[in-house]
């Protein structure tokens, strides 16, 4: 085919996502012309029905939007109507919040390596298929879900959705005993998450860097989870009271989901890679050490290694949660209480795709008068645009079938909500 026709990528279904979406690559004369990550979902109005709920009511709503992290949504709405509110927590329960977000970490992350992503590199349509080859790993990465799921569901009161996080801490602490159950399938898990990250960092890697600005939460003394400033690679040092100050959503004709961006700046990314480059000396020795064994060193620029990444938050999510429950002991009462008044309080915690910000309006009476919330997979949309320019640019001569292959992968690397594995990209080629 001459260099000088042109060839349309058009995927009409992103399928097993978060929601539906669509991709559109015009190449002309080997050279990438156009890039559209279509998300046609249709809205979901949840900023808008929380209008004129009780702040109570907001956990439990709030974690219907996921799914796949339900934890983090609560969490950074628990925050956020905590620092509006001038509620204070118990010691005890912050630990239960690291151990929630331990499990949602552990589940989100193995089911993304083993079932999503691994297939792509091993040349398998889905983990199905690979299962025929690779039983035991299949296996292995089912286990390892498992255990996050039992945490969450302890935690939480069910795996799904769960019920049990509230303003102040949680309707019911566990016991001690009822944490220790949980030690000798968390030791199990840290050695099948240091194998984990042995077997993956064995895959091919396209050669393909970015320069990316990472953008993450950031603590002086741990790996971030639920609280730190919000920092990236570039100078942004900000708590999360200044996000809006910083960051802008942008409509654009192809997506009814906004794209996130930082003010006078541009693209970001945020997600497992943006906090690994920000906050490797947090890591455990355990974690620093497999990644350094593996190849990775502190900075990480090329997005395919981040299968290799989240499986070495896998290892600090299975060290953390053990580390709670050594020194977890149950609190005097498992949630301090809230008085309502008029005020406005925003957080930030890390969901296992990045970045997730809330902030709330809440009247006297404490009701809902506004929400907005920002998703990582909302922040990292237009980054996955440009990924895609760049990466598709260096293949744009390929055939059409590896094209497509190529792109799903690339779009896998930030985990876009995904949330089961088959073939999601449906290629319809136009040649003129």
């Amino acid at each position: 085919m001459s260099r000088e026709k042109s060839r349309t990528i058009k995927v009409e279904t992103l399928a097993r996502v978060e929601g539906e979406g669509a991709l559109y690559v015009k190449l002309k004369g080997g050279q990438v012309q156009e890039v559209k990550l279509k998300i046609y979902e249709p809205p979901r109005f949840f900023e808008a029905f929380l209008r004129g709920r009780h702040f109570s009511e907001v956990p439990d709503i709030v974690a219907r939007i996921c799914g796949i992290c339900p934890v983090a949504y609560q969490m950074s709405a628990v925050h956020a109507i905590e620092g509006a509110l001038g509620v204070g927590i118990d010691p005890s329960v912050r630990l239960l919040r690291r151990l929630f977000y331990c499990g949602e970490w552990i589940q989100s992350h193995a089911l993304h390596v083993y079932m999503l992503h691994a297939p792509d590199f091993l040349g398998y349509p889905d983990a199905i298929a690979m299962a025929g080859d690779h039983q035991a790993i299949v296996q292995q990465g089912l286990r390892l879900k498992k255990v996050g799921n039992q945490i969450v569901a302890l935690m939480g009161g069910r795996e799904i959705h769960p019920v049990s996080a509230a303003i102040g801490g949680f309707y019911k602490a566990p016991s001690k005993s009822a944490l220790t159950g949980l030690v000798d399938d968390l030791k199990w898990a840290l050695d099948a998450s240091l194998a984990t990250t042995r077997w993956v960092s064995g895959f091919e890697f396209p050669d393909f860097e970015q320069d990316y600005e990472f953008v993450s939460l950031s603590h002086p003394e741990e790996y971030p989870f639920n609280e730190g400033r919000i920092v990236s690679n570039r100078g942004l040092d900000i708590d999360a009271s200044e996000y809006e100050e910083n960051f802008t959503e942008q409509q654009v004709q192809h997506s009814n989901a906004l794209h996130s961006v930082l003010r006078g700046r541009g693209s970001y990314m945020v997600g497992p890679i943006a906090r690994f480059n920000l906050n490797f000396d947090r890591l455990p020795d355990v974690a620093k050490q497999v990644a350094r064994d593996c190849g990775l060193q502190a900075h990480c620029r090329n997005p395919f290694r981040s299968i290799v990444v989240r499986a070495v938050e896998l290892v600090f999510a299975c060290h953390e949660a053990l580390r709670v429950i050594r020194e977890y002991e149950p609190p005097s009462a498992s949630r301090a209480q809230a008085a309502a008044r008029a005020s406005t309080g925003q957080a930030a915690t890390e969901a296992p795709r990045g970045l997730l910000y809330h902030r709330y309006v809440l009247d006297q009476d404490g009701l809902i008068a506004s929400a907005k919330i920002i998703p990582p997979t909302s922040q990292n949309q237009k980054r996955i645009e440009e990924d895609l320019w760049h990466f598709v640019s260096q293949i744009a001569t390929r055939p059409a079938e590896e094209i497509t292959w190529r792109c799903e992968q690339a779009v896998r690397n930030y985990d876009p909500c995904i949330s089961c594995a088959t073939h999601f990209l449906r290629l319809q080629l136009e040649c003129d």
